[in-house]
């Protein structure tokens, strides 16, 4: 463990908030005119996301994961540094994406959740535009009247999810381009969610591999990283093949492409949690002519500002009621900054194996995460915990390891109250919620989220006990029975 000293902190926080506050309004700001108006043709989209992947893992962030196809794309355009998106989970994730809305306001908090009754999405906004938007591979998306995309998927393979349908997006793109038909793809892939069963594992020799700090080094555990990393390099083969259409088509110059790594992997201290490794994402933004090849980005983005930035970039008005705001600046090389903060939340209670309520509160600035545990007296579980891996931590712990007896017991048992110096401590792995020199940081984090919330219309453990009434099958059997 190292000491972190920061004393000088309280005066340097708040001359680099006012700093980011000055970004922030810099950010709103639109562009001159609709940017799209004055292009010779119509802006395409094509956005690709993964399942489950954690951002740190892939080349381009320094990662063990092979991804050339990645590598390619970050130097043909943007990389953002400080990407996040609201929930560490598929299904409330993949809601605030579309909607532009947080998670609570939209009623979308839980996993395989629903939307309100009138929810609007980009397929909406975009369609009314003019567009064709289709949706290829994983969904988690409900109810459909929301979502009105054009729907495909792959479920040849052995993930019962599905994966995008290269043949479908292949003849939706060669339709649009002889109709001269804008187009927004949305390639949905279910790698590397597990089973982590695709891709080829002996390129990562498990002895080879280097475990990330919070890991329990056993035998298991490295053959289960190994096959993980195997697929995060399938799920780059995916974005290769997406990237192929374009070329083949001849519509490289007209297509903003953006591909985002969604929350962190089922392993420990990622998915489930609101840990950097669980919100942060990865995302790569390739638009030529317009944003900057090789770039990098240091600028605040969530998942919920995806929406508007693409209607901006279209140049399709942005209704007043969306959470998320365009970053169509930082894109376009007119601002280094777009938010203060960004949120996340998580809400366990319905989650596969979960325990009855685990609802978790977070708020992220530039160098610190705040996390609050709203009930820290009951241990978390999991799915996860099930697997082999997981058994030979507890093994570990059970003859002794101290290691292994940290992290078991950190993984289920956790403070009200955390706090992070995410540039020294990406991994997060020395809580200064308790420091004294820290306590002006956690004040202003812990106020920041507490206003969030309370727009948001969260009230914490009450909306955690209401999770249950928020989840798909549950109202669906509601609406079959006449209730």
């Amino acid at each position: 463990m190292f000491a972190l000293d920061f004393k000088p902190y309280k005066a340097l926080s708040l001359i680099a908030l006012s700093i980011a506050c000055l970004g922030r309004t810099l950010s709103s700001a639109q562009p001159s005119g609709p940017l799209a108006a004055s292009q010779s043709e119509p802006l395409n989209f094509l956005f690709i996301i993964a399942d489950d992947c954690t951002f740190s893992d892939l080349e381009i962030y320094g990662g063990q994961a092979k991804t050339p196809h990645l590598k390619q794309l970050a130097r043909e355009g943007m990389l953002f540094e400080r990407c996040f998106q609201a929930a560490p989970m598929c299904s409330p994730t993949r809601h605030c994406l579309y909607t532009g809305l947080y998670p609570v306001r939209s009623g979308a908090h839980p996993n395989h959740t629903y939307v309100q009754p009138g929810t609007r999405s980009i397929a909406h906004y975009l369609k009314e535009a003019g567009y064709r938007v289709a949706l290829s591979g994983k969904t988690h998306i409900q109810p459909r009247s929301s979502f009105p995309f054009e729907y495909s998927n792959d479920r040849t393979g052995p993930s019962g999810a599905g994966n995008p349908d290269m043949a479908a997006i292949d003849r939706i793109v060669d339709q649009c381009h002889k109709s001269k038909t804008p187009f927004a793809i949305f390639a949905c892939s279910n790698e590397p969610h597990t089973p982590h069963n695709r891709g080829d594992p002996k390129a990562y020799p498990p002895e080879a591999l280097e475990l990330p700090p919070l890991f329990v080094d056993t035998p298991q555990t490295r053959e289960a990283f190994s096959r993980y990393l195997a697929e995060v390099s399938y799920f780059d083969g995916q974005v290769g093949q997406c990237l192929e259409i374009l070329k083949r088509h001849d519509l490289e110059d007209q297509t903003l492409v953006m591909v985002v790594s969604e929350q962190g992997n089922s392993f420990p201290f990622a998915k489930w949690t609101c840990y950097d490794k669980g919100l942060q994402s990865g995302m790569v933004v390739r638009w030529p002519k317009i944003v900057q090849p090789g770039s990098i980005s240091g600028a605040i983005v969530e998942y919920v500002d995806i929406l508007p930035t693409f209607l901006d970039a279209a140049g399709v008005n942005r209704p007043d009621e969306l959470d998320g705001r365009s970053f169509l600046p930082v894109l376009l090389g007119n601002s280094q900054h777009h938010k203060t903060f960004s949120y996340g939340l998580q809400t366990s209670r319905g989650i596969n194996d979960g325990p009855s309520y685990y609802g978790i509160r977070s708020v992220r600035s530039e160098h610190f995460r705040y996390i609050r545990n709203l009930s820290p007296e009951i241990g978390f579980r999991n799915t996860m915990m099930k697997s082999n891996w997981w058994q030979s931590w507890e093994k570990a712990a059970s003859s002794g390891q101290s290691h292994a007896q940290a992290m078991v017991r950190r993984f289920q048992y956790r403070p009200a109250e955390e706090l992070y110096h995410t540039t020294l401590d990406p991994w997060n792995l020395h809580n200064l919620a308790d420091d004294p020199n820290h306590q002006f940081i956690k004040d202003s984090h812990a106020k920041a989220l507490k206003a969030w919330m309370e727009a948001q219309g969260d009230e914490g453990q009450a909306t955690e006990l209401q999770a249950l009434d928020r989840q798909w099958k549950r109202a669906s059997l509601n609406q079959s029975q006449g209730q």
